[in-house]
Protein backbone atom coordinates (compact mmCIF):
# COMPACT_ATOMS: atom_id res chain seq x y z
CA UNK A 1 0.00 0.00 0.00
CA UNK A 2 3.03 2.37 0.39
CA UNK A 3 3.07 2.39 -3.32
CA UNK A 4 -0.24 3.46 -3.82
CA UNK A 5 0.27 7.23 -4.43
CA UNK A 6 3.77 7.26 -6.22
CA UNK A 7 5.09 10.42 -7.62
CA UNK A 8 3.11 13.36 -8.11
CA UNK A 9 -0.16 11.81 -7.05
CA UNK A 10 0.98 11.62 -3.47
CA UNK A 11 2.51 15.06 -3.59
CA UNK A 12 -0.70 16.17 -5.52
CA UNK A 13 -3.29 14.71 -3.22
CA UNK A 14 -3.28 17.64 0.00
CA UNK A 15 -3.63 19.53 -2.99
CA UNK A 16 -6.60 17.77 -4.90
CA UNK A 17 -8.34 17.18 -1.54
CA UNK A 18 -8.00 20.99 0.26
CA UNK A 19 -9.20 22.36 -2.88
CA UNK A 20 -12.52 19.96 -2.57
CA UNK A 21 -13.03 19.17 0.65
CA UNK A 22 -15.14 22.15 1.73
CA UNK A 23 -17.29 22.07 -1.68
CA UNK A 24 -17.65 18.92 -3.16
CA UNK A 25 -16.59 15.81 -0.47
CA UNK A 26 -19.50 15.31 1.90
CA UNK A 27 -17.26 13.71 4.67
CA UNK A 28 -16.78 16.85 6.69
CA UNK A 29 -19.30 19.76 7.53
CA UNK A 30 -18.49 23.24 7.16
CA UNK A 31 -19.16 23.79 10.38
CA UNK A 32 -16.82 21.07 11.90
CA UNK A 33 -13.66 22.11 13.20
CA UNK A 34 -11.14 19.79 12.22
CA UNK A 35 -7.50 20.06 12.85
CA UNK A 36 -6.04 18.59 10.11
CA UNK A 37 -8.31 16.52 7.94
CA UNK A 38 -5.45 14.20 6.50
CA UNK A 39 -3.72 13.54 9.05
CA UNK A 40 -5.10 10.79 12.06
CA UNK A 41 -4.16 10.39 15.40
CA UNK A 42 -1.76 7.77 16.31
CA UNK A 43 -2.14 4.43 18.19
CA UNK A 44 0.29 3.78 20.94
CA UNK A 45 0.21 2.40 24.18
CA UNK A 46 2.03 -0.19 26.51
CA UNK A 47 1.04 -3.31 26.28
CA UNK A 48 2.61 -6.81 26.55
CA UNK A 49 -0.42 -9.00 24.82
CA UNK A 50 -2.01 -6.66 22.30
CA UNK A 51 -0.92 -6.14 19.36
CA UNK A 52 0.55 -3.04 18.29
CA UNK A 53 -0.81 -0.61 15.82
CA UNK A 54 0.99 0.22 12.36
CA UNK A 55 0.48 4.05 12.20
CA UNK A 56 2.41 4.34 9.14
CA UNK A 57 0.09 2.34 7.47
CA UNK A 58 -3.00 3.62 9.15
CA UNK A 59 -1.85 6.77 7.09
CA UNK A 60 -1.48 5.33 4.20
CA UNK A 61 -4.96 3.37 4.06
CA UNK A 62 -6.81 6.74 5.37
CA UNK A 63 -5.28 8.70 2.78
CA UNK A 64 -5.86 6.30 0.59
CA UNK A 65 -9.80 6.33 1.68
CA UNK A 66 -9.82 10.29 1.57
CA UNK A 67 -7.58 9.77 -2.39
CA UNK A 68 -11.25 7.39 -3.43
CA UNK A 69 -13.47 9.89 -1.74
CA UNK A 70 -12.31 13.13 -3.70
CA UNK A 71 -12.27 11.12 -7.04
CA UNK A 72 -15.94 10.24 -6.61
CA UNK A 73 -17.31 12.83 -4.14
CA UNK A 74 -20.90 12.30 -5.04
CA UNK A 75 -21.34 8.43 -4.02
CA UNK A 76 -18.63 8.24 -1.22
CA UNK A 77 -19.86 9.20 2.34
CA UNK A 78 -17.24 8.27 4.67
CA UNK A 79 -14.25 6.77 5.15
CA UNK A 80 -13.48 5.38 8.07
CA UNK A 81 -10.46 2.96 10.31
CA UNK A 82 -11.72 0.09 12.44
CA UNK A 83 -9.98 -0.51 15.68
CA UNK A 84 -8.03 -3.57 13.26
CA UNK A 85 -6.35 -1.31 10.88
CA UNK A 86 -8.92 -2.28 8.03
CA UNK A 87 -10.27 0.69 6.25
CA UNK A 88 -13.88 0.90 5.21
CA UNK A 89 -15.53 2.78 2.67
CA UNK A 90 -19.34 3.61 2.82
CA UNK A 91 -21.14 4.28 -0.07
CA UNK A 92 -24.61 5.45 -1.10
CA UNK A 93 -26.63 2.50 -3.15
CA UNK A 94 -27.08 4.60 -6.06
CA UNK A 95 -23.22 4.83 -6.62
CA UNK A 96 -22.17 0.94 -5.32
CA UNK A 97 -21.34 -0.33 -8.65
CA UNK A 98 -19.08 3.02 -9.68
CA UNK A 99 -17.23 2.85 -6.33
CA UNK A 100 -16.51 -0.98 -7.11
CA UNK A 101 -15.64 -0.43 -10.46
CA UNK A 102 -12.78 2.06 -9.87
CA UNK A 103 -11.20 0.09 -7.12
CA UNK A 104 -11.43 -2.81 -9.41
CA UNK A 105 -9.85 -1.18 -12.47
CA UNK A 106 -8.01 1.79 -11.46
CA UNK A 107 -3.98 1.67 -11.20
CA UNK A 108 -3.58 2.71 -7.85
CA UNK A 109 -5.95 0.94 -6.29
CA UNK A 110 -6.60 -3.02 -8.78
CA UNK A 111 -8.79 -4.84 -6.35
CA UNK A 112 -9.33 -7.58 -8.76
CA UNK A 113 -10.80 -9.99 -6.17
CA UNK A 114 -14.07 -9.57 -4.36
CA UNK A 115 -13.13 -12.10 -0.96
CA UNK A 116 -16.71 -12.52 0.17
CA UNK A 117 -19.87 -10.33 0.62
CA UNK A 118 -22.46 -10.66 3.09
CA UNK A 119 -24.90 -8.30 5.04
CA UNK A 120 -26.73 -7.52 7.65
CA UNK A 121 -30.30 -7.01 9.25
CA UNK A 122 -31.08 -4.39 11.83
CA UNK A 123 -34.57 -4.07 11.83
CA UNK A 124 -34.56 -0.55 13.73
CA UNK A 125 -32.90 1.32 10.67
CA UNK A 126 -34.89 2.85 7.74
CA UNK A 127 -32.65 1.07 6.05
CA UNK A 128 -32.41 -1.92 7.38
CA UNK A 129 -29.81 -3.76 5.75
CA UNK A 130 -26.42 -2.99 5.41
CA UNK A 131 -24.56 -4.93 2.28
CA UNK A 132 -20.33 -5.07 2.31
CA UNK A 133 -18.08 -6.39 -0.17
CA UNK A 134 -14.38 -7.03 1.10
CA UNK A 135 -12.18 -6.65 -1.90
CA UNK A 136 -8.11 -7.57 -1.82
CA UNK A 137 -5.58 -5.94 -4.30
CA UNK A 138 -2.78 -8.29 -4.88
CA UNK A 139 -0.32 -5.81 -6.67
CA UNK A 140 -0.53 -3.82 -3.52
CA UNK A 141 -0.99 -6.70 -0.74
CA UNK A 142 -3.76 -5.17 1.02
CA UNK A 143 -7.54 -5.51 1.90
CA UNK A 144 -10.53 -2.67 2.01
CA UNK A 145 -13.82 -2.98 2.82
CA UNK A 146 -16.56 -1.20 0.89
CA UNK A 147 -20.36 -0.86 2.53
CA UNK A 148 -23.73 0.57 1.53
CA UNK A 149 -27.42 0.23 2.90
CA UNK A 150 -30.62 -1.01 1.71
CA UNK A 151 -34.06 -1.98 2.81
CA UNK A 152 -36.40 -4.60 1.35
CA UNK A 153 -37.76 -2.94 -1.85
CA UNK A 154 -34.75 -0.77 -2.87
CA UNK A 155 -32.48 -3.18 -5.34
CA UNK A 156 -28.77 -2.81 -5.52
CA UNK A 157 -26.97 -3.39 -9.14
CA UNK A 158 -25.24 -6.52 -8.88
CA UNK A 159 -21.15 -7.15 -9.14
CA UNK A 160 -21.47 -9.48 -11.19
CA UNK A 161 -19.86 -6.97 -14.22
CA UNK A 162 -16.85 -6.45 -12.28
CA UNK A 163 -15.72 -9.92 -10.41
CA UNK A 164 -17.64 -13.07 -11.27
CA UNK A 165 -17.07 -14.27 -7.90
CA UNK A 166 -20.08 -12.09 -6.67
CA UNK A 167 -22.99 -14.61 -8.66
CA UNK A 168 -22.50 -17.13 -5.73
CA UNK A 169 -22.27 -13.95 -2.95
CA UNK A 170 -24.95 -11.83 -4.13
CA UNK A 171 -27.40 -15.58 -4.57
CA UNK A 172 -26.54 -15.70 -1.08
CA UNK A 173 -27.74 -12.37 0.22
CA UNK A 174 -30.74 -12.41 -1.20
CA UNK A 175 -31.50 -16.19 -0.10
CA UNK A 176 -30.57 -15.30 3.55
CA UNK A 177 -32.06 -11.98 3.32
CA UNK A 178 -33.92 -10.86 0.76
CA UNK A 179 -31.73 -7.82 -0.72
CA UNK A 180 -32.26 -7.63 -4.36
CA UNK A 181 -29.51 -6.97 -7.31
CA UNK A 182 -30.58 -5.85 -10.14
CA UNK A 183 -28.41 -7.07 -13.50
CA UNK A 184 -27.50 -10.40 -12.16
CA UNK A 185 -27.74 -13.19 -14.15
CA UNK A 186 -29.07 -16.04 -12.03
CA UNK A 187 -30.49 -14.56 -9.14
CA UNK A 188 -32.37 -17.23 -6.88
CA UNK A 189 -32.25 -19.30 -4.06
CA UNK A 190 -29.02 -21.19 -3.00
CA UNK A 191 -28.87 -22.59 -0.18
CA UNK A 192 -32.45 -23.41 0.86
CA UNK A 193 -35.41 -25.12 -0.58
CA UNK A 194 -37.01 -23.61 -4.01
CA UNK A 195 -40.42 -23.62 -2.17
CA UNK A 196 -38.64 -21.97 0.77
CA UNK A 197 -40.53 -19.27 2.74
CA UNK A 198 -39.34 -15.93 4.24
CA UNK A 199 -35.33 -14.84 4.28
CA UNK A 200 -33.69 -17.40 7.40
CA UNK A 201 -31.07 -14.46 8.85
CA UNK A 202 -34.04 -11.93 9.02
CA UNK A 203 -34.03 -10.19 12.90
CA UNK A 204 -38.09 -11.22 12.59
CA UNK A 205 -37.60 -14.36 11.21
CA UNK A 206 -38.55 -17.21 13.80
CA UNK A 207 -36.12 -19.66 14.89
CA UNK A 208 -38.14 -22.55 14.21
CA UNK A 209 -39.21 -21.49 10.87
CA UNK A 210 -42.78 -21.36 9.34
CA UNK A 211 -42.92 -24.88 7.20
CA UNK A 212 -41.11 -28.36 8.06
CA UNK A 213 -40.52 -31.49 5.77
CA UNK A 214 -41.20 -34.63 6.22
CA UNK A 215 -41.13 -38.08 5.07
CA UNK A 216 -44.95 -39.43 4.36
CA UNK A 217 -44.98 -43.35 4.27
CA UNK A 218 -48.32 -43.20 2.97
CA UNK A 219 -48.24 -40.65 0.28
CA UNK A 220 -44.69 -41.98 -0.59
CA UNK A 221 -43.34 -38.36 -1.13
CA UNK A 222 -41.78 -35.27 1.05
CA UNK A 223 -44.20 -33.70 2.66
CA UNK A 224 -44.38 -29.68 3.50
CA UNK A 225 -46.31 -28.59 6.32
CA UNK A 226 -46.61 -25.55 8.99
CA UNK A 227 -44.51 -26.12 11.56
CA UNK A 228 -45.87 -27.53 14.96
CA UNK A 229 -43.86 -26.98 17.98
CA UNK A 230 -44.70 -28.30 21.31
CA UNK A 231 -45.85 -25.49 23.85
CA UNK A 232 -43.64 -27.08 26.72
CA UNK A 233 -40.60 -26.51 24.53
CA UNK A 234 -41.07 -23.00 23.73
CA UNK A 235 -40.47 -21.45 27.21
CA UNK A 236 -37.21 -22.07 28.92
CA UNK A 237 -37.40 -21.48 32.41
CA UNK A 238 -34.71 -23.07 34.12
CA UNK A 239 -31.34 -21.82 33.84
CA UNK A 240 -30.27 -23.52 30.18
CA UNK A 241 -32.80 -24.41 27.76
CA UNK A 242 -31.71 -27.62 27.71
CA UNK A 243 -32.35 -28.77 30.47
CA UNK A 244 -36.12 -28.07 30.69
CA UNK A 245 -37.90 -31.38 30.13
CA UNK A 246 -36.75 -31.93 34.04
CA UNK A 247 -39.58 -30.39 35.13
CA UNK A 248 -41.78 -33.07 34.06
CA UNK A 249 -39.38 -35.20 36.46
CA UNK A 250 -41.04 -36.26 40.12
CA UNK A 251 -38.72 -34.26 42.53
CA UNK A 252 -37.20 -31.98 40.27
CA UNK A 253 -37.82 -28.95 42.45
CA UNK A 254 -37.21 -30.35 46.02
CA UNK A 255 -34.37 -29.57 48.34
CA UNK A 256 -31.13 -31.59 48.28
CA UNK A 257 -30.76 -33.97 51.13
CA UNK A 258 -28.32 -32.53 53.90
CA UNK A 259 -25.32 -34.61 54.15
CA UNK A 260 -25.01 -36.60 57.15
CA UNK A 261 -22.58 -36.18 60.19
CA UNK A 262 -19.72 -38.68 59.82
CA UNK A 263 -19.56 -41.04 63.04
CA UNK A 264 -16.19 -40.86 64.84
CA UNK A 265 -14.35 -43.92 64.71
CA UNK A 266 -13.96 -45.47 68.24
CA UNK A 267 -10.77 -45.83 70.29
CA UNK A 268 -9.81 -48.91 72.31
Amino acid sequence: MNYIFPGLIRNNLRKIIKRNIYTQLPLLKKDVQVKDPFYIEPIEYDSLTLRKHDNERRQTLYEFGMYVATCLPKYVQKVQLQHTDELEILVAPAGMYQVLSFLALHQHACFSQCSSATAIDVPSRQYRFEVEYDLISFRYSERIRVKTYTDELTPLKSAYGIWKACQWYEREIYDMFGVVFTHHPDLRRLLTDYGFTGHPLRKDFPLVGYIEIRYDDELKKIVYEPVEYAEEARKYELQTPWHYLNKFHEGYNQEMPKPQPKKEKETC
